[in-house]
């Protein structure tokens, strides 16, 4: 049993061509994000997508359908078609959290999500944190250690095979 069992969170897996990411959904700091994030990934929306931002020392960011063609200006620019509100709280970046990436307007989130890998306090209430690793922090550290091209994206796609909700 993992601890996300005993505290009845859900858990979500992110099957990556560089090994497994296991994420306890925070529920209790984030519901409309963890709502959000289950929806997608039962629609079978970040199949196929790809960690397409990772910047050594901050984080790794994915969750872009845009990131599925080899059109890699476009990686980054993608949404679902819709945006949800800001749910800030005082759960502070650390590193493991998995938070929702936005642009200058704090609505402005849709799909695309972040795994910080180094304490970014600067991020603190200024972003919705949802989540945090549990298992494969490795799989994060070898994700963000990829050689990259000058936008920071992966030159060889890492790409999200799957994520699932496992409980719940």
């Amino acid at each position: 049993m993992t601890s996300a069992d005993t505290l009845g969170n859900e858990v979500a897996v992110i099957e990556t061509t560089l090994g497994d990411i296991e994420l306890e959904l925070q529920n209790d700091i984030a519901p409309g994000h963890v709502k959000n994030f289950k929806d997608l990934a039962g629609q079978g929306f970040y199949d196929g997508t790809t960690f397409h931002r990772v910047i050594p020392g901050f984080m790794i960011q994915g969750g872009d359908p845009n990131s599925k063609s080899d059109d890699r200006s476009m990686h980054g620019t993608g949404g679902p078609g819709y945006t949800i509100k800001a749910e800030f709280s005082s759960t502070p970046h650390n590193r493991g959290v998995l938070s929702m990436a936005r642009s200058q307007d704090p609505d402005s989130a849709g799909c695309q999500f972040f795994i910080v890998v180094k304490d970014s306090s600067f991020l603190d209430n200024q972003y919705t944190a949802f989540g945090h690793v549990t298992k494969g922090m490795d799989v994060v550290d070898k994700i963000v250690n990829v050689p990259r091209d000058s936008r920071d994206n992966p030159e060889e796609k890492v790409e999200m095979k799957s994520v699932k909700i496992v409980n719940g």
